[in-house]
């Protein structure tokens, strides 16, 4: 295959002008996946079971890092319990791609927690998998997934 000067010179003069860095541009569907995944954290923070009906779907697999799976209703119960707060909690990272109607999503979690009992602290340090899910205009929490780092 031959290539002139003329075929080359568009690349060039779009390196030239973005540099090396590549422009990402997220969609409006990764934008709103987004959204949601720091919602769910909000409402972790604030134990809001409220924002968490909202935003989990009902055929919700919750699972935690020690085994536990949970579904919707167990998961709310426990988030909304009161026997722990969330002194922080971080998404670190987030990444997120859509596919079709349903969105991948992975970050690294960091989080510290009270108990309320005898106000003992807890340190959290996983790696986080969520699957979303496009139910009607919404994204849902589908699956959640976490490894211990």
């Amino acid at each position: 295959m031959d290539i002139d000067r003329r075929q080359l010179a568009l690349p060039a003069l779009a390196i030239g002008l973005l540099g090396v860095v590549p422009v990402l541009v997220a969609s409006a569907d990764e934008e709103a996946v987004a959204k949601s995944v720091e919602a769910f954290r909000a409402a972790q923070v604030a134990a809001d079971a409220k924002a968490f009906d909202a935003l989990c779907a009902p055929e919700l697999s919750y699972s935690h890092s020690d085994g536990r799976v949970e579904d919707k209703a167990v998961f709310i119960a426990n988030a909304t319990n009161g026997k722990s707060k969330w002194l922080s909690l971080k998404y670190e990272d987030p990444k997120v791609r859509v596919v079709g109607d349903a969105a991948i999503v992975r970050f690294h979690w960091l989080g510290e927690q009270e108990s309320a009992a005898d106000g003992k602290k807890s340190s959290t340090n996983l790696h986080i998998l969520m699957n979303w899910q496009k139910q009607g205009a919404d994204w849902k929490l589908l699956t959640r997934a976490s490894t211990k780092l």
